[in-house]
């Protein structure tokens, strides 16, 4: 192990810390660190999601348990993405593609980082009609396959401006979408699993310490706007890099 694998430990740590606080299990921060200390694209999608299905698992769990999770509209957004995150997961795009959408993916969580607003309680909460939660479902998984990500990003906010279901209980929806998306997508390119870096079992590690203070901070309905508004500059710092193949 070289220093710098503990530095992107801790890292990794910090921003699962803060992505389970809201029901996310993280890859989008996960991929921005390993980007930003250079780590290969091959490495980073199956790192990504094996991280995601890690910690999205414990913050299923935990959020599950505590109620804070709607089942009825969970189950057709999931139907809808699991066969499209297999299908992202098995296309394999070329690195300059790959790299661009990887890209516009973490700068569309940076912003939603940093100016995200102050979601509460829709007045009215009704659910989508089923076919939209499946083609919602869908699209989400297809995007989340192809660049291995969890789609928490896309769909949080979806979620509650369009009044699908209450703040807390986002969290855990999000939380068991993106479990599903992330096994799916990683199913989809199994081959992948070849290229994960041997450091895995500490970044497992510490993504999982981040987890368990996340999750607990998150159910007591923790607020840390200044450092998300932090992380989200490191996200579109990355996805920049990425963006711009720098």
């Amino acid at each position: 192990m070289q220093p710098t694998d503990f530095l992107i430990a801790a890292l990794l740590m910090c921003g699962a810390i803060l992505y389970t606080s809201v029901g996310h299990a993280g890859s989008s921060i996960y991929i921005a660190i390993m980007s930003l200390f250079g780590v290969s694209a091959p490495v980073i999608k199956p790192t990504a999601l094996s991280l995601n299905i890690m910690v999205s698992s414990f913050t299923s769990w935990k959020y599950v348990k505590n109620k804070f999770f709607d089942l009825k509209l969970a189950l057709p957004l999931i139907a809808g993405a699991i066969p499209m995150a297999f299908l992202g997961g098995r296309l394999q795009l070329p690195a300059d593609t790959f790299k661009t959408l990887l890209g516009i993916t973490l700068i569309i969580a940076g912003l939603q980082f940093a100016f995200r607003p102050q979601f509460t309680d829709a007045k009215e909460i009704a659910h989508p009609p089923l076919w939209m939660s499946v083609a919602t479902g869908a699209g989400i998984g297809f995007m989340s396959g192809i660049t291995g990500t969890g789609g928490g990003i896309f769909l949080s906010p979806l979620m509650l401006a369009l009044g699908w279901t209450a703040v807390r209980s986002a969290s855990g929806t999000a939380a068991v979408f993106i479990l599903a998306n992330s096994a799916s997508g990683l199913l989809g390119n199994i081959s992948s699993i070849s290229s994960l870096p041997p450091q895995l079992p500490l970044y497992v590690a510490a993504v999982m310490a981040g987890a368990l203070v996340g999750t607990r901070l998150g159910i007591q309905a923790f607020s840390t706007n200044g450092i998300k508004r932090a992380l989200g500059a490191v996200l579109v710092i990355a996805g920049l890099k990425l963006f711009l193949h720098l």
